[in-house]
């Protein structure tokens, strides 16, 4: 009886044992599950063999003296006093039309004549009221003598006088018009629309043998040699701003052809709803010649050199919203694929396994944050800390985003 109790408890330790370590292994097993799963999305292998033909490339963080810049848009213009809207301060028939669109004139140039009636009376009102001065000013003479002596009285000298203030007035008025027509006070009565500024002419908005409203845009003349640029900058980033700043800005319809700038005003009120203020830069002028007022432009305003660190701009990737980069590793895995003889023989016939190995090196996703990019590095900003020697990819980074993702994984 005491042998079968013995029996009994050497027994219930027993099952008691298995139990304990078959749930041990199992929760190790699971653990282990678990640490893989987690690897697994974060994590991507490549043979050797895949490592030497993608090229991959490992470096360091470097420390870079990039510029640091804020991004806007705009458009190029031209000062007020560098366009001409041209227009006619007095109706008339278009007789001739001397330039075209495109045309470079100088300052002063006819670019059409007018044709007009009311011109003439202006002539001719002036021209009367210069005889009746000639006149009036010998009247005024004999009549002033006449006074002195007393032969006359005073009181026709006055009148005299009066007259010749009067057609001296009406000669000046005359005058004055024809001078605001640009017209003489003897000659042609075609009235010549003349260009205020020099430059090359825009839109043309008359024809030979209409009639030209008063005050209407008949000539468009714009002067580029200032062409400068207008930027919308956020509430957000004015701060940053300041004159003499310089910028980099490519026309994005024009090859994204590279040109730069200075900046020398910036608005003290918001131009829109978008709470932007326009910030104005002057081009260099051996750039500013063959371009168009109204060009769209994007802008970098350089704000300051500063060191940062910084990695090669495709070391860095993009997955949905965030960026990431990529270091290799130290762990290197043998991984056995099974390879089957199965070429030469006939079906039904049975074939051969053998297991072959390879070596896999890993690499893990980092997340960072990118800030400016500048002369080929972007600067970073690591997400959580990684260790002083990692290797980090700098070439090959988007093969591997691809292969994580499924598009370049490997059966093994």
């Amino acid at each position: 009886m005491k042998n079968i109790k013995s029996n009994l408890k050497f027994v219930f330790i027993l099952t008691t044992f298995s139990l304990l370590l078959l749930t041990s292994c199992q929760d190790k097993k699971n653990q282990e599950d678990g640490h893989e799963e987690q690897q697994s999305e974060n994590e991507v292998a490549l043979t050797a063999a895949q490592f030497q033909t993608v090229g991959i490339q490992t470096g360091s963080i470097e420390n870079r003296n990039l510029n640091l810049v804020i991004k806007a848009n705009g458009y190029t213009t031209v000062p007020p006093q560098n366009m001409a809207n041209i227009s006619t301060l007095i109706g008339g028939t278009v007789k001739d039309i001397l330039v075209l669109e495109g045309t470079y004139v100088k300052k002063g140039k006819v670019l059409a004549t007018l044709q007009n009636l009311d011109v003439v009376e202006m002539q001719e009102d002036y021209n009367s009221a210069v005889a009746n001065i000639e006149y009036l000013q010998l009247e005024y003479n004999r009549q002033k003598t006449l006074s002195d002596e007393n032969v006359n009285p005073r009181k026709i000298l006055q009148e005299v006088k009066a007259k010749l203030d009067v057609e001296k007035a009406r000669a000046k008025a005359a005058k004055s018009k024809l001078q605001t027509l640009n017209m003489s006070t003897n000659g042609s009565s075609l009235i010549p629309i003349i260009s205020p500024i020099s430059g090359y002419v825009g839109k043309i908005s008359i024809a030979k043998g209409a009639f030209a409203e008063s005050g209407t845009t008949l000539f468009e003349v714009v002067d580029n040699s200032q062409m400068h640029l207008d930027l919308n900058v956020y509430e957000k980033d004015l701060g940053s701003i300041a004159t003499g700043q310089t910028i980099d800005f490519v026309l994005t319809n024009q090859g994204n052809k590279a040109i730069k700038g200075t900046i020398f005003g910036i608005n003290k009120s918001f131009s829109n709803e978008s709470k932007s203020v326009a910030v104005h830069a002057k081009i260099n002028p051996a750039d500013s010649k063959d371009l168009i007022s109204g060009m769209y432009v994007s802008a970098n305003i350089n704000i300051k050199n500063a060191t940062v660190p910084a990695l090669p701009k495709d070391a860095v990737v993009k997955n949905g919203d965030k960026f990431f980069v990529y270091i290799q590793e130290e762990h290197i895995e043998k991984a056995t694929v099974k390879k089957s003889e199965t070429h030469g023989h006939k079906e039904g016939e049975s074939h051969s396994e053998e297991e072959e190995g390879h070596d896999e090196i890993y690499f893990k996703a980092i997340e960072v944050i990118p800030g400016t990019t500048d002369l080929g590095y972007t600067e970073v900003k690591f997400v959580e800390q990684i260790p002083a020697n990692a290797k980090i990819v700098i070439k090959g980074a988007f093969y591997l985003l691809s292969a994580m993702k499924g598009g370049g994984e490997h059966e093994h």
